[in-house]
C-alpha cells in the first residue's frame, strides 16, 4: 500500500484519502446533560439506551462498506477505524456513564488541517474515549508520514459545571429553545474549552466554527490560539433549536459557493466576510423526508450533509432527490450513495468520513476582510 501523506486544507479540493466510519457495537448512550439537551422532549430516543438492534447495525455496516467501495472505485484510498467495545462504561474522577457511543462519524472527532489531525475535546461524556477507535490509524500515519502532526486537545473534566441546569430542569419546548439559542444561551457553559471537530469548516487560511451546544466560546478561543496562523470565525444559526455540528446547516461546495439551511440562515452581520469576497450563499433544497429514520438523533436536514469529492463532484444520499437536483443545477456531478439507514449511527455522508488527503494548499479565499 502507498505511504500515507496527511494534507487537507478545505472541504472541496480533490479527495484522495479518507476515513469511513463503522457501525459496529454502536450504543444509544444513557442520559447525560449534553445528550438530554439535544434530544427533543417528544423524541422516541427519550429514555432509551443500550446496544442498537443487531439487524440495524448490520444494515448500516453494509451501507458504509458499499460507500467505501464506491470511493475506492473512484481511486480514493479508504481507511476504517478499529472499533473498541462501546458497551464499556466511562468512569473518571469526575463522572460515570454506563456506556459509550460508536465510531460511525469520524468527522465529529478528527479535524484535519494541513498536515495535522487534531482530536477534539468532545462535549458528551459517552464520547470521552471515542478517539481510541482511530488511534491505530493515527499511529500508522505517524510512522508513514514524517510531516504528520498528531495532536489532541486538552481533555475536559465534563463535570456538571460544564452544563447549564436550565436545559435539564423542565420540558423546554421549541419556542423557548429558539429564544435561548438566539441569545446564544446554550447547554454548554464556559468553564473549560469544549469543541467537536464537526463544528469546524475549513476554508484554507480561515476556519469557520459554530458556537452552539457542542462547541463553546472557550473552545473556539482554544482553536484560535492553536491554529495561530489561521483566522478563526465564530458563527451561529439562530433558527436552530438544537445547534450541534455545522455540516447540516452550512455546506461549502467549492470556492465562492455555500449551501445554507433555509431554516437556519447565517445572520446578516456574520455574512459580511463572505459577501465582501464574492461568495454566494444559497438556500439548500428541501429534504425528501418529513421525519428522520427511527431512533435517529439528527434532523431531516442530513439531506445537505454531502461529501464533496472535488469542485465538480459531490456525493448525495440516494433518496435525497431534491438535493441531488439542486446540485445538478449548480453544475455538479452527483454520485448517489445509499446511506439513510445508517443515519441513526451518527449522521450523513460528511459525518461518516474524515479527510486524510486532498490535493490542496493553504489558500486565502477571503482577501478582503
Amino acid at each position: 500500500m502507498e505511504k500515507t501523506v496527511v494534507n487537507s486544507w478545505n472541504e472541496w479540493d480533490p479527495l484522495k484519502h479518507v476515513i469511513v466510519g463503522r457501525a459496529d457495537n454502536c450504543h444509544i448512550p444513557p442520559e447525560e446533560p449534553a445528550l438530554d439537551a439535544k434530544v427533543p422532549e417528544d423524541s422516541d430516543m427519550r429514555g432509551q439506551h443500550g446496544m442498537r438492534p443487531l439487524h440495524t447495525i448490520d444494515l448500516a455496516n453494509d451501507l458504509l462498506d458499499q460507500f467505501a467501495k464506491q470511493l475506492e472505485a473512484r481511486g480514493i484510498r479508504v481507511d476504517r477505524p478499529t472499533p473498541i467495545d462501546h458497551s464499556l462504561p466511562v468512569t473518571t474522577p469526575d463522572f460515570h456513564t454506563d456506556s459509550q457511543f460508536g465510531c460511525m462519524p469520524p468527522r465529529d472527532v478528527l479535524l484535519t488541517v494541513g498536515s495535522e489531525i487534531l482530536e477534539a475535546t468532545m462535549s458528551y461524556r459517552c464520547r470521552w474515549f471515542e478517539y481510541l477507535n482511530y488511534r491505530p490509524l493515527m499511529e500508522q500515519y505517524f510512522d508513514e508520514d514524517p510531516n504528520f502532526r498528531h495532536e489532541t486537545a486538552p481533555k475536559p473534566r465534563l463535570t456538571d459545571a460544564d452544563y447549564r441546569p436550565d436545559y435539564l430542569s423542565e420540558k423546554i419546548g421549541v419556542d423557548k429553545r429558539l429564544k435561548w439559542t438566539a441569545k446564544k444561551f446554550f447547554v454548554t457553559t464556559e468553564v473549560e474549552p469544549l469543541f467537536d471537530a464537526a463544528d469546524v469548516l475549513r476554508f484554507g487560511k480561515d476556519l469557520v466554527v459554530q458556537h452552539g451546544f457542542t462547541t463553546n466560546l472557550k473552545g473556539i478561543e482554544w482553536l484560535r490560539r492553536h491554529f495561530s496562523e489561521h483566522r478563526v470565525h465564530p458563527v451561529n444559526f439562530p433558527g436552530d433549536p438544537y445547534p450541534i455540528h455545522i455540516d447540516a446547516t452550512f455546506t461549502p461546495l467549492r470556492p465562492g459557493l455555500i449551501l445554507n439551511n433555509p431554516h437556519r440562515r447565517l445572520p446578516d452581520d456574520q455574512r459580511v466576510m463572505f459577501e465582501k469576497n464574492g461568495w454566494e450563499i444559497v438556500d439548500a433544497a428541501q429534504p425528501a423526508h418529513n421525519t428522520p429514520p427511527d431512533l435517529c438523533y439528527s434532523s431531516v436536514w442530513l439531506s445537505m450533509n454531502v461529501l464533496v469529492l472535488d469542485p465538480k463532484t459531490v456525493c448525495v444520499e440516494k433518496s435525497e432527490v431534491y438535493q441531488a437536483e439542486q446540485m445538478d443545477k449548480l453544475g455538479m456531478e452527483v454520485v448517489e450513495v445509499e446511506l439513510r439507514d445508517a443515519y441513526a449511527f451518527g449522521g450523513g455522508l460528511h459525518c461518516c468520513t474524515a479527510d486524510v488527503y486532498r490535493e490542496s494548499t493553504c489558500e486565502d479565499y477571503f482577501p478582503n476582510m
